[in-house]
């Protein structure tokens, strides 16, 4: 008869403990593992959320009309500073950008920044609803992507009913940041153009130039201002918001005319100084509890020159 072995009591107890503790470390394990990726999850959304707002603002300051960056207090239509000034009270970053995407045109530029300034097209006498011969110029074109891009709000085609760019000439050398519409009233650094069907490198003045001093050589094309506004209640959960496709030289305000983009929801900072030429964002955007009970927040920051 031979003898058989098994496990006694003890031992299957010790069995089981053993492998209760294993299961335990076991499930720590996983859990940790799981929380860290929902936090390496969500900092990386952030981390490219934020990247992605920051550019799409760079992108539009990048073509800044450089002296009409303003800082504005969203409190206070009427209280607004140049950039340079700006303190923490200020929470709106505004300016007028001139119209890169038709100055690139398609074939060659849509509007060429140059002033014939001995042309007989010229219009030598101020005052006068003159004319600026601007060689090079393809101004249908810049006409069409304008009238694209302002989903056919503005337009450049004299007599059409539709609202009109500006001229910003880059000699000027008196500096008045109100003249530029800032306080809803009409300035002397923005003048309404447009152009006559089968003139295609010819600019009309659109409006009365009494208050222009002198023509310049160089120009820049404008045909929107940009802001971007902190709106919502929380001052540290609030959405981020792009405003554009509003003419300050037509009295238009960025809070009663604009068109409107959410930039990002639930951020918690947005602040800008300027240093010279060179203007530097903060942006910080939290995860308002999206991961469960963690609430992450990331910030970064860009240069503009």
């Amino acid at each position: 008869m031979s003898k058989k072995s098994a496990f006694t009591m003890i031992e299957l107890v010790m069995v089981i403990v053993v492998l209760g503790i294993v299961a335990s470390i076991g499930a720590d394990i996983i859990a940790k593992m799981y929380e860290n990726y929902i936090k390496t999850r969500a900092i990386n959304k952030l981390q490219a959320q934020s990247e992605i707002v920051l550019n799409e603002i760079a992108k539009r300051l990048q073509f800044r009309i450089k002296d009409s960056v303003i800082a504005r207090n969203d409190t206070n239509f009427s209280d607004y500073v140049p950039l340079s000034d700006a303190n923490n009270s200020y929470q709106v970053l505004e300016w007028i950008g001139k119209d890169n995407d038709s100055l690139r045109g398609v074939s060659k530029p849509g509007w060429s920044g140059f002033i014939d300034l001995d042309s007989n097209q010229t219009s030598k006498s101020l005052g006068t609803y003159g004319k600026l011969k601007t060689p090079g110029s393809e101004l249908n074109t810049t006409n069409a992507i304008i009238k694209a891009l302002s989903n056919n709000t503005v337009s450049l085609l004299k007599g059409d009913g539709l609202e009109k760019p500006a001229i910003l000439f880059r000699g000027q050398t008196s500096f008045d940041l109100s003249q530029y519409g800032w306080n809803g009233t009409d300035g002397n650094y923005t003048y309404k153009v447009s152009y006559t069907a089968g003139t295609n490198d010819v600019l009309n003045f659109d409006e009365n130039t009494s208050g222009l001093d002198e023509i310049f050589e160089q120009y820049d094309l404008a045909w929107s201002a940009y802001s971007v506004v902190p709106e919502g209640n929380n001052t540290n959960d609030f959405n981020l918001t792009l405003h554009y496709n509003y003419q300050p030289w037509e009295n238009e305000r960025y809070d009663q005319n604009a068109t409107t983009s959410v930039l990002a929801e639930h951020v918690s900072t947005f602040k800008f100084t300027k240093s010279g030429d060179t203007i530097r964002m903060k942006l910080c955007i939290n995860d308002a509890n999206l991961s469960g009970s963690f609430n992450f927040a990331f910030c970064k920051e860009k240069v503009v020159y």
